[in-house]
């Protein structure tokens, strides 16, 4: 049953249970948000990222109610005209878990991480109590893969035992940026859209993912947590050992494509996480929760280069996070809580972009 939902998935367009919303949720201080509209209406809808055209989208999402019981990837179109639904398709398989996907620049194909070549199931997250500590899982099973629109993978990028995942294509349409655990800690890695010519881009212990690179293609942003004192270390391999990180203590980094030239540009504490660039390249824009002692909520944030100029750009109660910017820097779409009627459900929302 569960290979024929799939199947029926992958070929039958979704459609948003409602009209894209006329009144979502915006804040007076919401000042960069113009026009916001409301794409999805139910389940976890998160890492929206448009392709190259500034028209199409990919996501993930879960929705046990539709028979996806953990992330796929969907690709839709954003109508202009804000009165049009928001129709999407599943673009994956159905099988396993999938993560981080992105548009190839010929707009016909699509990136993402999977799982199902270990299993055609959802792997088993990590039980509560497990740890102590707060842990997002590195599944050892996902691979880098390349897939057509209508759902058939037509190139594995990575094929080894470990995490590879987590990647995107830099504007210039040559590169690819991905976190791997392939030297025995997650790093940085680069390579070529055909999975050729493999480099290594970061070496310090620790986490380093979720890399944007710059419109030129010339730098890239990223999250990385950094253990200096003995016991942080051996928190952080240990749980590496069992196939978790801990996201709690992560911090903004920007470097040279290449990775050289390295500089931290935040220093709050807490979950500083989901950078990226803005359209002018002048600013990063953020998701933390640095301002809360509980760790809730998360909002979204603006900061210079040098890390001067903190702003905060988004004012939600609950979630805000995986901000995103259309190719031409018209459009910014990002995930969150906001007009979920109480639920946990985590929606796609878009707006213009007004500096």
């Amino acid at each position: 049953m569960k290979k024929l939902l799939a199947a029926f998935l992958l070929v039958t367009p979704f459609f948003a249970q409602a009209q894209a919303s006329k009144d979502p949720v915006i804040y007076p201080n919401e000042k960069h948000f113009k026009n916001l509209r409301q794409l999805t209406f139910g389940g976890d809808n998160a890492e929206a990222y448009f392709g190259f055209d500034n028209e199409h989208v990919v996501f993930q999402r879960t929705s046990p109610k539709d028979g996806i019981e953990c992330d796929q990837i969907f690709y839709g179109n954003v109508k202009k005209n804000p009165n049009k639904k928001f129709e999407f398709k599943m673009v994956s398989t159905g099988k396993g878990r999938t993560t981080c996907s992105y548009l190839m620049p010929d707009k016909k194909h699509v990136l993402y991480a999977t799982t199902q070549y270990c299993s055609d199931t959802c792997p088993i997250p990590p039980k509560r109590g497990e740890t102590k500590h707060y842990a997002w899982p590195v599944y050892d099973s996902y691979e880098i893969v390349v897939a057509d629109l209508d759902g058939k993978i037509v190139k594995r990028l990575t094929d080894r035992a470990g995490y590879d995942a987590e990647a995107t294509i830099s504007p210039k349409g040559d590169k690819i940026v991905f976190t791997s655990d392939r030297n025995g800690d997650l790093d940085l890695y680069t390579m070529n859209l055909d999975g050729s010519d493999v480099r290594q881009i970061t070496h310090q212990l620790g986490y380093d993912g979720g890399a944007w690179f710059s419109r030129d293609g010339k730098k890239i942003v990223w999250r990385a947590s950094r253990p200096t004192k003995e016991e942080d270390v051996k928190l952080y391999k240990d749980l590496l050992a069992k196939g978790l990180v801990m996201p709690t203590q992560m911090e903004v980094f920007t470097a040279n494509a290449d990775g050289s030239d390295q500089k931290q540009i935040t220093e709050f504490g807490k979950a500083n996480w989901a950078p990226n660039f803005t359209p002018d390249g002048k600013h990063i824009i953020f998701a933390s929760n640095f301002e809360y002692e509980r760790g809730f909520p998360f909002n979204l944030y603006l900061i210079n280069l040098d890390g001067s100029g903190l702003q905060k750009i988004s004012h939600d109660g609950g979630f805000d996070a995986f901000p995103a910017f259309s190719p031409d820097g018209k459009k910014f779409i990002f995930s969150s809580n906001r007009n979920n009627g109480g639920t946990h459900d985590t929606n796609m929302f878009i707006c213009d972009w007004i500096d």
